[in-house]
């Protein structure tokens, strides 16, 4: 198959109502015409993204709720739970709106397409009712965001490729490297109404120009470690500046990766802040060596804390710059 496949399928057709895959049950009665719609038309089936990540064959095609962390940014359209794998679904909306992600190759940026969704001869509806509207509108309302929502949507798979790296779920999305959630309809989702916390999705501010290389020093998924700072956050008593200190967990974390005493981790510089967010800026003279860290407040952390009204500052980000 090829790598990259398009997620508006060439053979779009016109889409009246919800159209759901039925499943035929035998049985040794005669049914009532209410048993019979609730078997030829099941329900979605409630999945966590874990579950459609661990095991897309067992899902595929099939229609599910999911209760996840939206992302929509530059080339991101992802749904994912930082609690558990390492990859991310891509998701788009069914009918005739589009996330409008900018992503390769040859699909379009455009918030609607002429005719509504089709994937794989399936038609993908698209209720856009308030809960809908006040999602997008979250989604849309900054360059990188993140929302938690529950919603209706039918998975697709993709194929089961090999690469280097081993065995991926391929074909959707950003260079076609992932499984697809298509959208049918949202029904709840999560106010952004704190002003203590990150409601971004991307750890960024990793480039500093064209003369310098930088290697990443955090993990590439930040969820499982920031789940654990934040455990030890709340059971060790001496890491109570975790929660208001976060130069200093700039500079506790930066001793770590370098191996370094931190008292040795002195002038410090904030060279950024945002809602939630500081990035921090070190030089080690010795070396001539640059650092800069990302400290956060995540959203989605406030749904692993013990008091959700009390999220330690983690690191999303560290580099390592060696400049010309």
């Amino acid at each position: 198959m090829a790598l990259i496949k398009t997620i508006l399928v060439s053979s779009i057709i016109l889409v009246m109502g919800c159209s759901v895959t039925t499943t035929q049950i035998e049985g040794k009665h005669d049914s009532g015409p209410e048993e019979k719609t609730q078997r030829q038309n099941p329900g979605p089936e409630k999945v966590t993204p874990c579950q459609l990540m661990n095991d897309p064959a067992t899902y595929n095609h099939k229609l599910v709720e999911v209760t996840g962390f939206f992302s929509h940014g530059f080339e991101n359209s992802t749904v994912k739970d930082p609690g558990c794998a390492t990859r991310s679904i891509w998701f788009e909306y069914g009918g005739t709106t589009a996330t409008g992600t900018m992503i390769c190759c040859g699909v379009s940026a455009e918030r609607s397409r002429l005719e509504p969704l089709v994937v794989e001869d399936i038609p993908i509806p698209l209720v856009e009712d308030d809960q809908f509207r006040k999602f997008d509108k979250l989604l849309q309302s900054k360059p990188d965001t993140l929302v938690r929502s529950t919603l209706i949507g039918r998975f697709f798979s993709g194929t089961l490729e090999e690469f280097p790296t081993g065995k991926i779920w391929v074909g959707y999305g950003h260079f076609g490297m992932h499984s697809l959630l298509a959208l049918h309809q949202v029904l709840s989702v999560e106010p952004q109404d704190r002003e203590d916390l990150d409601y971004s999705f991307d750890p960024g501010d990793g480039y500093i120009g064209n003369k310098c290389d930088y290697e990443i020093l955090t993990e590439h998924e930040i969820g499982g470690v920031s789940v654990e700072a934040q455990k030890r956050a709340e059971q060790v008593e001496t890491r109570g500046w975790a929660f208001d200190d976060p130069s200093r967990v700039a500079s506790n974390a930066l001793a770590g990766f370098l191996h370094l005493d931190e008292r040795s981790i002195t002038g410090l510089k904030q060279t950024r802040k945002a809602q939630g967010r500081f990035v921090y800026e070190w030089r080690n003279e010795t070396k001539g060596t640059k650092y800069r860290i990302v400290v956060s407040r995540p959203y989605w952390l406030s749904f692993y804390a013990k008091d959700p009204g009390k999220v330690a500052w983690v690191v999303l980000a560290a580099y390592e710059y060696k400049c010309v």
